[in-house]
């Protein structure tokens, strides 16, 4: 036989212990580079937008007061220069608000340079308004000369500043942007990397778990198969042992207690006295060597009956079921169907056994007064069923009848003969043992 084969869960095991890993490992890789995107996503892309409105709104309040300034220099404006100092108020109270906003968000030290260099160009700005309103009153000539000399070229200046700040925001957003598609791809590169990876794992786990069961089941039925042939050698030699046994007791035996008889017969006839103690001490003995020899012929019967090997399995089971019933107070009822054809002793002594531990743990088991046998035979087909409304079959069900050395030979004997046996409930008492075997053509010549 060989040898068993070498079980796979440790290599399992350290597969899954490896894929576990590698799961777990990707997993941290996998958050890390969403911690990354959010974070870039957070720090760069939804400050530089917030920036870039501040700056918008910046950029909107200069272009406004270019507006206002060009109409100050219209000659056909009715109003005077003193009238826009209200417009200019409002407008300087927003740019103010606008560059303390842009001032916390801007997103890195050239882009924070610049604006504190609009800071300052935006101070220079308001001074140069403060003169312009002081000189507006007095001299307007005065007061629009500076408008065209210093204020314009402070709002041209602090617009392009802006402007640039913008083009600067949009570039950062769009390297963001570009940083943010690399990570996705990739993650996404790597998640493909990981399925192939986790596929092949699987699959290579799989190929291995199913060589390692085909080895597992090839072995299972090379055991199986060596099993059942210990089983029909044992079964045979048990056969064998008992025929020989049997044989023996009725033929030796039976014969020296037979001759051991017709001797005390002959002495108890020899002139003796009728009232001649002696004369009753044989009378005795021979009654003693009947029944010894009575015994010794039922205990051959029960080990190997000689009627299946003289009549067959039919005459054998109409002999044996009244001596069951004489010797265990169950009462048999006993049907059959189909006409018998000649069953081989190779399959007759299998079903006499299977019928006679049947009955055996009728008698032993169920607590049943009577029990049914009913044989049916086919062409091709015979069916034992003995039947009895006992206490059943015990709560584990067939399962448990596993545990039972008798019930294993019967299982035993229907697979010798390629057959099956069944241990059922038919109702809410009782069991039913079936059998069921082939009858080959050449075991029914």
């Amino acid at each position: 036989m060989k040898s068993a084969p070498f079980s796979p869960t440790s290599r399992l095991l350290i597969g899954l212990a490896v894929t576990l890993a590698a799961v777990a490992v990707f997993s941290l890789y996998a958050l890390s580079q969403i911690a990354g995107l959010r974070n870039l996503q957070t720090r760069t892309v939804d400050r530089n937008r917030k920036d870039s409105l501040q700056l918008l709104r910046i950029q909107n309040n200069l272009h406004t007061l270019g507006l206002a300034m060009r109409d100050m220099l219209d000659p056909d404006e009715p109003y005077p220069l003193d009238a826009w100092k209200g417009q200019f108020s409002r407008i300087r109270l927003d740019l103010e608000d606008a560059l303390r906003t842009e001032a916390q968000l801007a997103p890195g030290t050239p882009a924070r340079g610049r604006q504190q260099y609009v800071a300052a160009s935006m101070i220079q700005f308001w001074t140069s308004v403060d003169q312009l309103f002081a000189l507006a009153g007095r001299d307007d000539k005065q007061a629009r000369k500076l408008i065209r000399t210093t204020l314009q070229a402070q709002q041209a200046s602090l617009t392009n500043t802006v402007a640039r700040l913008l083009v600067e925001n949009n570039e950062t957003e769009e390297q963001a942007m570009t940083q943010i598609q690399a990570i996705y791809d990739r993650v996404e590169r790597q998640i493909y990397i990981f399925l192939a990876a986790m596929l092949l794992t699987i699959s290579l786990t799989s190929l291995y778990l199913i060589r390692s069961n085909r080895r597992l089941f090839d072995h299972l039925a090379v055991v199986s198969s060596h099993r059942s042939e210990l089983a029909r050698k044992l079964i045979s030699v048990q056969e064998e042992v008992l025929h020989s046994i049997a044989r023996e007791l009725h033929d030796e035996f039976g014969q020296i207690l037979t001759a051991i008889g017709a001797m005390l017969r002959r002495a108890e006839k020899k002139g003796l006295p009728a009232d001649s103690p002696f004369r009753e001490e044989l009378h005795e003995a021979r009654e003693v060597a009947q029944t010894t020899l009575e015994k010794i012929r039922s205990l051959s019967q029960t080990l190997h009956p000689t009627m299946l090997d003289d009549g067959g399995l039919e005459k054998a089971i109409d002999w044996y079921l009244p001596t069951f019933e004489k010797q265990t107070g169950v009462a048999v009822k006993y049907e059959k169907s189909g006409t018998p054809p000649r069953i081989s002793d190779r399959i007759g002594i299998h079903v006499y056994r299977v019928l006679q531990e049947a009955l055996n743990n009728v008698a032993r088991h169920s607590q049943s007064a009577a029990a049914a046998v009913r044989v049916r035979f086919e062409p091709d087909r015979l069916r034992l069923e003995v039947e009895d409304r006992g206490v059943g079959l015990p709560p584990g069900g067939e399962a448990s009848l596993r545990r039972g050395t008798g019930l294993v030979a019967m299982r035993e004997r229907a697979e010798l003969l390629g057959g099956t046996i069944e241990f059922l409930r038919p109702g809410a008492a009782g069991a039913l043992v079936r059998l069921e075997i082939p009858i080959p053509k050449d075991d029914s010549v």
